[in-house]
């Protein structure tokens, strides 16, 4: 029972071996994955995967990063896109004020004309936020979507104020570094009913296998610290996190 709930199978790092490696970790327990898009293109490319894998899913949405090439006929083509049938949630969606190449403002707007389109269309949103944390829980109480932040690094107490909105917590492999010591005190705040686990593949692998590429079969070290940290059997991560994603993206 094993939902990988934030993925980049159309990345290029998979463009050798996509076939087999989604064949092998379906065949291997990965019951379930979303593959999320960033703009239009990978977008399309995350609805062409859910078209081709009954198991894969898909969202549709522009990340902050992408926000100068968002106008009209981008609004429409994520628009156009909602309405298939695999695809799941909105994202994924942001703040990211890491790098200054994109203004703050035009991020905003971006960010909230998504938001007021995932309303509309009643779908959840993916959050991607990062050196943001204000401005993006801002934003987010003033529209209370569904949805979930994911690879989540604000605090402890800023997950707790996500979660008296409703949203979902996505942990991932970061939570096996040894410097992650702000997310594992996350981890231990977020109930299991409020949980996701996630690779953002090919990113972020976990130890023992930081550096190297990332897939959802790593999903097992993230499952097992976060059972460590809470003093649970691992199964019942699995179990909770499963039940969430597929409650947050309204899989039968």
């Amino acid at each position: 029972m094993i939902f990988d709930s934030h993925a980049h199978y159309d990345d290029a790092q998979f463009d050798e071996d996509r076939d087999t490696l989604l064949a092998y970790l379906h065949e291997n327990g990965v019951d379930f994955i979303t593959n999320i898009g960033c703009d239009v293109k990978t977008s399309e490319s995350s609805v062409k995967l859910a078209e081709k894998y009954p198991f894969i899913y898909a969202a549709v949405g522009f990340h902050p990063q992408e926000a100068k090439s968002f106008d009209e006929s981008s609004y429409e083509r994520i628009k156009e896109l909602l309405s298939h049938p695999k695809v799941v949630a909105l994202g994924e969606i942001g703040l990211d004020y890491h790098y200054p190449d994109v203004p703050k403002e035009m991020q905003k707007e971006v960010f909230e004309k998504q938001l007021m389109l995932a309303e509309e269309m009643d779908k959840p949103v993916i959050i991607h936020s990062r050196d943001a944390s204000q401005d993006t829980l801002e934003i987010i109480k003033k529209y209370k979507p569904r949805g979930v932040v994911h690879c989540f690094s604000g605090s402890a107490e800023t997950a707790e104020e996500y979660i008296k909105i409703g949203m979902y917590i996505g942990i991932t492999g970061v939570v096996t570094f040894k410097n992650a010591r702000k997310t594992v005190e996350v981890v231990k705040v977020v109930p299991n009913n409020r949980l996701l686990i996630e690779t953002d593949c090919p990113y972020l692998a976990p130890a023992p296998m930081r550096g190297k590429r990332c897939d959802s079969s790593l999903l097992k070290y993230t499952a097992e610290k976060i059972a460590e940290i809470k003093g649970t059997a691992v199964e019942h991560i699995y179990s909770a996190t499963f039940q969430n994603a597929k409650t947050l993206y309204g899989i039968k």
